[in-house]
């Protein structure tokens, strides 16, 4: 690994992340939260300045970057954007705990939404866009958003691209990485835009239209009340989060494809048809089991509660309008199974995604025929084309090493955390980057409980289901180490 190409870069996204932090001054000051408040942000924008400075300074020079140096760039430079968010949440005093404020930040930075905040509204507003903030440059990932701006420090950011985007799928829209990912960003802007505009209209203040909207095409799922958007009594509102969260977990490839005028494109994505038929048969079948357990309830208020729940779990948003923890049997369990799948490859969304899962249940069925005609030749086919051999391997290595991890951090939680619904959700949750759980994690509840170890065995698992787990897994292996 070349250490110095690494840091150097690490540098740069130090320095971007601080001064992202020192945009919340302003918030702050037209929200009137004091001077106190100004003073401490400002002061953690400018130590994480002086930090990003002097790493810079101190590895400056020729930057050469191999295959092995763009996994240490995501590795160490999501660690460093965890501990350098940290500083407003601690100076401030809203999270006086570190190792509190490192949990929250990383669950920012990795849009997972788990929280230890018992009390968000009393927080000042420029905390709490910084909260949300992190989340909106999380989403489409501040190292993505570098690489569309290496071109001009003259570094190439294919090894960078491959290890931070999300998912299975690295579609390349210009032969150009740095251009891809400024599309991809474009996308994300338009989406943005829209929703604050659309959430305003809908009644909805400015700052709780921007903030809930950064937590939306994030598909991070904070929110500047405790009730989550429990908060709005409003069918438009939640209409309006229910889309945009659908298309944040859409492969955002087919966003621009369709902005280019294909208007078929999501049409002839399995990956989207199968998404969408998810949420839609999950809907169903929880507003059935609703309606029948529920015979007090008003069945459009039971439809609307559990689309909202299954589209906020399946693109592993987290947000919340009810309590799923007091649903029936049938339901819950529907939403533990959800916890598993996550949005499509190339979205905001975590989990294992509908690509994967796709993939694994075409090999079962190719395996099955190959057991009664073991002579055929038979290949596993996904819109239409072939998928490699060595990609439906190395999609069943990541679903065992997905499941492996689930079972080992299960085994981790159940030291700090009372039964094992809440300790198997927990696991789930922060791997998938979905947030909450059951039990004492659920949507009504939150991480405050748990001993610090656990916080931050919790935080290391939102950066494995982040990064897409191999990215961080590879530097435990001795051989990433060897020249």
């Amino acid at each position: 690994m070349n250490s110095r190409s690494v840091f150097h870069l690490v540098s740069y996204l130090i320095v971007f992340v601080s001064l992202a932090m020192g945009t919340c001054t302003l918030v702050s000051w037209v929200y009137g939260d004091g001077w106190d408040v100004i003073r401490q942000i400002l002061a953690s924008s400018g130590i994480g300045l002086l930090i990003g400075m002097g790493m810079w300074y101190l590895t400056r020079g020729p930057v050469n970057l191999t295959r092995k140096d763009g996994f240490a760039i995501v590795s160490f430079g999501w660690i460093c954007v965890g501990a350098v968010g940290a500083l407003p949440y601690v100076l401030t005093g809203a999270i006086p705990s570190p190792v509190d404020a490192i949990f929250e930040t990383i669950s920012g930075f990795t849009t997972t939404g788990s929280t230890i905040l018992t009390n968000i509204e009393i927080l000042p507003r420029g905390i709490i866009f910084w909260r949300s903030l992190t989340q909106w440059l999380g989403g489409m990932g501040v190292l993505l958003l570098c690489v569309a701006i290496l071109p001009f420090l003259g570094v190439g950011g294919m090894q960078i691209y491959r290890a931070e985007m999300p998912g299975p799928s690295k579609d390349r829209l210009t032969p150009r990485i740095g251009n891809t990912a400024k599309l991809l960003y474009g996308v994300y802007l338009l989406l943005t835009v829209s929703q604050i505009l659309l959430l305003m209209l809908a009644g909805m203040n400015f700052f709780d239209s921007v903030n809930h909207t950064f937590c939306t095409v994030s598909t991070g799922g904070f929110s500047p009340y405790n009730a989550s958007l429990a908060a709005f009594d409003s069918t438009w509102i939640h209409s309006i989060v229910i889309v945009f969260m659908i298309l944040a977990g859409v492969n955002f490839a087919l966003h621009f494809q369709f902005l280019r005028g294909r208007w078929n494109v999501y049409h002839r994505s399995s990956e989207s048809k199968a998404y969408l038929f998810l949420i839609l048969g999950a809907t169903l079948l929880i507003s059935w089991n609703l309606w029948i357990h529920q015979s007090d309830g008003v069945p459009g208020i039971q439809f609307r509660d559990a689309l909202f729940q299954v589209v906020s779990i399946t693109t592993t948003t987290g947000f919340a309008t009810a309590d799923y923890d007091l649903w029936p049997l049938f339901s819950k369990v529907i939403i533990f199974i959800l916890l598993f799948s996550g949005g499509c490859a190339g979205s905001t969304a975590g989990g294992l995604k509908v690509m994967r899962s796709l993939v694994l249940f075409k090999e079962v069925f190719r395996q099955i025929k190959l057991y009664m005609q073991p002579q055929a030749v038979l290949k596993v086919r996904l819109d239409r084309q072939s998928v490699a051999g060595n990609i439906v391997s190395g999609i069943m290595a990541f679903a065992f090493c997905y499941f492996m991890l689930i079972t080992v951090f299960t085994l981790l939680m159940t030291f700090y955390l009372p039964d094992l619904p809440a300790a198997f959700s927990a696991a789930i949750s922060c791997l998938s980057n979905v947030g909450p759980g059951f039990s004492t994690v659920g949507p009504t509840l939150n991480y405050a409980s748990i001993d610090d170890l656990g916080k931050l065995l919790l935080a290391f698992c939102m950066l494995l289901g982040r990064l897409e787990l191999f990215t961080i897994l590879v530097l435990f292996s001795p051989s990433f180490w060897k020249r």
